[in-house]
């Protein structure tokens, strides 16, 4: 038996006005979702532990099968180690956000208008990046370019407790009431002051400006973290397992749980990355020795971020179009397998950020029959079969008890 996840970021969401009331996923046309629900066992999941903030990190680290209240120490470390950067016990990382935030007023009363300065390309960025590092680079801090709008800084020896927003819980928003707290709060706000001073007037954002794009002209710092000690995968679920994905979180994942990592060409991390790649990557895995492969799909959650349902639908379409090159190429394989489809988190287009309520899950198998009344799969049909998992790490037992 050969098992997937086939996770959605993001994907679910509430009813919007615009699309008569309905959800994207109820928008979607998911001819093969729509199948394999009437053969599956559909529900909802809780994710998000109480007392958690609902970052795709705490969500998919749940949905990969770690207990977040045991595992978790932050998002920073997680991205740090899929960066490559080697990190001691006492090193404490920062999320470097390049941001776009507002001209005119002093820094403290700007607003975020774009938390990914729009999506700006990784060249671009590691421009900006190594522009800044001789201004920060010192022996307490250092800074590393990641890809697009995700770097890092890491404090030597640092320490925790702060009080950081992510960006995207503030888009369209001031930034008064979000800026750094705690006991190294104010020189966190002044390298964020610093950067905007040197990135304002960059050939780089001049360029972006002129041709009309967003300017990357401040960093924000959030998501502080030390290095996890995640349990190997396969020591844990008795599974050799794979990850696919473009974002350097769940990546850092799977490093630290010694899961192999699987590159495609062309992935993006955004709605135009490439998902039959993906599909045909976790095949190719699969077939090859594999026994899990988890697939990682970050288009709905970014659309989600930006208010844009119609790219959201449009990535929940092209997943089903996954699901289908995953069905057909193990089947023509001869493979029994089982396959988990949710999102980490809703991340609703009307607010723009995550929220912690319950996912929908679909688990399917074409070894057998799982179905328990779900017409569809959307947030609706899988509340009203009364399934539910509370505990978001569990619900992977329930993918690796199909045999």
């Amino acid at each position: 038996m050969k098992y997937i996840v086939v996770l959605g970021d993001g994907m679910s969401d509430w009813k919007i006005p615009d699309l008569n009331n309905k959800t994207c996923l109820e928008a979607a046309r998911t001819p093969t979702l729509d199948m394999l629900a009437e053969k599956s066992q559909a529900g909802l999941c809780t994710t998000v532990p109480d007392g958690m903030k609902p970052g795709s990190d705490v969500a998919n680290m749940s949905v990969l099968g770690f207990d977040p209240k045991q595992y978790y120490t932050g998002r920073s470390p997680l991205e740090a180690v899929s960066m490559g950067i080697e990190l001691k016990p006492t090193d404490v990382t920062l999320r470097c956000n390049l941001v776009t935030l507002s001209d005119d007023e002093p820094y403290e009363n700007k607003t975020m208008l774009d938390y990914s300065a729009g999506e700006i390309s990784s060249a671009e960025a590691e421009e900006l990046i190594n522009f800044l590092k001789p201004h920060f680079d010192g022996d307490k801090f250092k800074l590393y370019a990641g890809i697009s709008y995700r770097h890092c800084l890491v404090a030597d020896n640092g320490i925790t407790g702060h009080t950081l927003t992510p960006p995207h819980d503030i888009s369209d928003k001031k930034i008064t009431d979000s800026l750094p707290k705690g006991e190294n709060g104010g020189l966190y706000l002044e390298f964020m002051k610093k950067s905007y001073a040197l990135l304002k007037d960059h050939p780089v954002n001049l360029k972006r400006i002129k041709e009309g794009k967003n300017p990357a002209n401040s960093i924000w710092l959030w998501g502080e973290g030390t290095k996890p000690a995640l349990a190997a995968f396969e020591k844990l679920r008795g599974k050799k397992g794979g990850i696919i994905s473009a974002v350097d979180l769940v990546r850092g994942i799977g490093l630290l749980a010694d899961m192999k990592i699987i590159d495609v060409d062309g992935i993006t991390g955004n709605y135009d990355t490439n998902f039959d790649g993906k599909a045909k990557a976790a095949v190719r895995e699969l077939i090859g020795g594999l026994d899990f492969v988890y697939i990682h799909m970050e288009a709905p959650d970014e659309c989600g971020h930006h208010g844009d349902f119609k790219h959201k639908i449009y990535s929940i379409e092209k997943i089903d179009g996954v699901v289908k090159t995953i069905c057909d190429g193990l089947s023509a394989a001869g493979e029994d397998f089982a396959m988990l489809i949710c999102p980490d988190h809703p991340t609703p287009v009307a607010c723009k950020t995550h929220v912690s309520e319950p996912v929908p899950y679909l688990l399917y198998t074409n070894a057998t029959n799982l179905y328990n009344g779900a017409k569809r799969y959307t947030e609706a049909e899988a509340a009203a079969t009364g399934e539910y998992v509370p505990d978001g790490y569990k619900l992977i037992e329930k993918l690796f008890e199909i045999k």
